[in-house]
């Protein structure tokens, strides 16, 4: 069997809960999606637009001379195979954007709206890789750059929150550049690790910290009945009758609910059903 990896999943989804990486890439079942918020895809959309075609001199003087070529395109990897496994893996994301120096190498930049730390970059770094692996080794018809020689991130903290005028308010911060230690040997070993746990039959423990689990390990022991009659026990104590009345039109059950003048009974089948009743009667 042949799994697809996103860079993106082989940092903190694969470090967060081995499980729920299991389900995603095995099984196409992610973690519930939370929507980012639009402000950082406005940052983000904003950074594309401001690095494009442009010349590494004019906002990293760390940077060999280049250009920034290559904006937010996709990338696909040949099949990866390993040693005593018997699954294989492809790897398919879309990279920030890749700088082609003056001496005909590549660059791979990633945008980070975020602080810089040793722990973001080293987790970041696998993503990294993951497009130098896809660009310098691609699927037929996929983009092919190559040799790769800077691997990188920008990151970027919004520091002050500046007004220029009546009309223009701004964000402001310190753009810091980080430089990653290309290692293929060490990549290529952790991608063997990524799947070896995708190879497994049976899925790996759930991380203890993982909300999501948390929430479905909750949620195999929840039973409607139950709360029904946990919410039949509080009727009960506020001496409010819990057998349910006829309905006055269909005959059928009701429903205790709670309207804008207090409680009433209702009749299940609502709104098929206009039924309802006081409590009481």
């Amino acid at each position: 069997m042949n799994y697809k990896l996103s860079p993106s999943e082989l940092t903190y989804l694969f470090e967060g809960c081995k499980f729920c990486f299991w389900l995603k890439v095995k099984f196409g079942i992610p973690q519930p999606s939370m929507p980012m918020p639009g402000i950082f895809s406005a940052i983000a959309a904003r950074q594309k637009e401001f690095y494009a075609n442009k010349r590494t001199k004019d906002f990293a003087k760390e940077l060999p001379d280049g250009i920034v070529r290559y904006g937010e395109q996709p990338v696909q990897s040949k099949v990866l195979k390993f040693d005593g496994l018997k699954s294989d893996c492809h790897i398919r994301g879309r990279f920030d954007f890749v700088i082609q120096f003056d001496d005909a190498s590549y660059g791979v930049i990633d945008c980070k709206t975020a602080s810089p730390s040793n722990e973001k970059t080293e987790m970041y770094a696998r993503q990294l890789q993951a497009y130098v692996f896809a660009l310098e080794n691609p699927e037929v018809d996929a983009l092919h750059l190559s040799p790769i020689s800077k691997l990188g991130l920008i990151f970027f903290e919004p520091t002050s929150f500046e007004q220029a005028s009546l009309e223009r308010q701004f964000f402001q911060g310190k753009p810091v550049w980080i430089e990653v230690a290309r290692d293929d040997q060490r990549f290529m070993e952790f991608l063997k690790e990524v799947m070896s746990v995708i190879d497994q039959d049976q899925a790996p423990e759930p991380a203890p910290n993982c909300d999501w689990c948390r929430y479905r390990t909750k949620m195999k022991n929840f039973s409607f009945e139950k709360v029904q009659a946990q919410k039949g026990q509080t009727i009960q104590s506020q001496n409010t009758p819990t057998e349910s009345p006829l309905c006055p039109r269909c005959s059928g059950s009701m429903a205790l609910r709670n309207g804008k003048f207090g409680e009433f009974w209702s009749c299940q089948k609502y709104p098929e059903c206009k039924g309802t009743r006081n409590p009481g009667k």
